[in-house]
């Protein structure tokens, strides 16, 4: 493939897709014919949060970016017309990676995108080329108890008092926090990240789509059991690209994926919980690289 080639490859289309009634938006870039990559975002985010990884990864992958129903510029159909759950976004995406023709594909997991990741390769575990976990957790040893308190709280008893200590997360100081907190340099990190968040998650009747997946979140741990069942039986590719200074999910988490992946690749890095804003080209060149031994690329 020529540099012009490979260049052109690193648009990125804007697209939106009906499924089940829902219309969702995604991202995508390369040439479909190369080895694809999904990207799926945490909270409270979209595939906004990979703005910038796309172009790179697609001059050697098809890449794929979806936002997840409820988030970014998909649909957010209040609660009373849909059950906001895992299990249903997951199945959501699949249908969405399914009616886009994708049978083979990496998965790139981040916080929410994880439990969704972990969803999609126990349903189809032969479609699952490698695993890039980026603060995306799958072991308990990766919650920090200071953080996931508030939500174990709601999780046991949602009543007034404990959904409000939750309903600070909504607010945009908590939404900035989750961007700055761990970057040693914060002018690295654009403010419209959380701005951009916040007014999304602020839209009327957003709240309570929120606040039903915090109460959903305890499924996923649920789930995990299941999920090291398939890393032992499968012993996917795993590389853990990790904010060291995450205080949602810490470094243990990442450290965790080699109880049942010996050769699961770590690297933790100086940053936080959204560590493509302060350490994007290093994320990237392990990726690629990663990606270069795990999946055959393009050319």
């Amino acid at each position: 493939m020529n540099n012009k080639n490979r260049l052109d490859q690193s648009v990125v289309r804007h697209q939106y897709r009906v499924v089940a009634g829902h219309r969702l938006f995604y991202r995508e870039a390369g040439d479909p014919s190369a080895p694809t990559i999904v990207l799926l975002h945490g909270y409270p985010t979209s595939s906004n949060m990979f703005r910038h990884l796309i172009p790179l990864l697609a001059r050697e992958h098809h890449v794929i970016a979806p936002d997840m129903l409820g988030f970014g510029l998909s649909d957010a159909p209040p609660v009373e017309e849909f059950t906001y759950a895992f299990d249903a976004l997951a199945e959501l995406t699949d249908d969405l990676l399914t009616d886009l023709g994708l049978r083979r594909y990496a998965i790139y997991v981040q916080d929410y995108g994880a439990p969704i990741g972990w969803r999609l390769a126990l349903r189809r575990p032969d479609a699952i080329t490698a695993i890039v976990t980026q603060n995306g957790n799958a072991y308990d040893e990766g919650f920090v108890p200071e953080f996931w308190q508030p939500v174990l709280d709601y999780q046991r008893d949602a009543n007034p008092t404990t959904e409000s200590a939750l309903r600070v997360a909504l607010s945009i100081e908590a939404i900035r926090w989750q961007y700055l907190h761990g970057v040693g340099d914060p002018s690295l990190v654009d403010p419209e990240t959380w701005i951009h968040d916040h007014a999304l998650v602020s839209r009327p009747g957003n709240d309570l789509v929120q606040l039903a997946l915090f109460r959903d979140y305890a499924a996923n741990v649920v789930m995990y059991p299941r999920v090291h069942e398939y890393f032992r039986a499968s012993q996917v590719p795993l590389l853990a690209v990790w904010g060291a200074n995450d205080e949602i999910f810490g470094p243990a988490g990442a450290e965790a994926f080699r109880t049942d992946l010996a050769d699961a690749e770590i690297h933790l890095l100086d940053g936080g919980h959204f560590l493509l804003e302060s350490a994007l080209h290093d994320v990237a060149a392990h990726i690629l690289a990663f990606l270069r031994r795990a999946v055959q690329p393009a050319g």
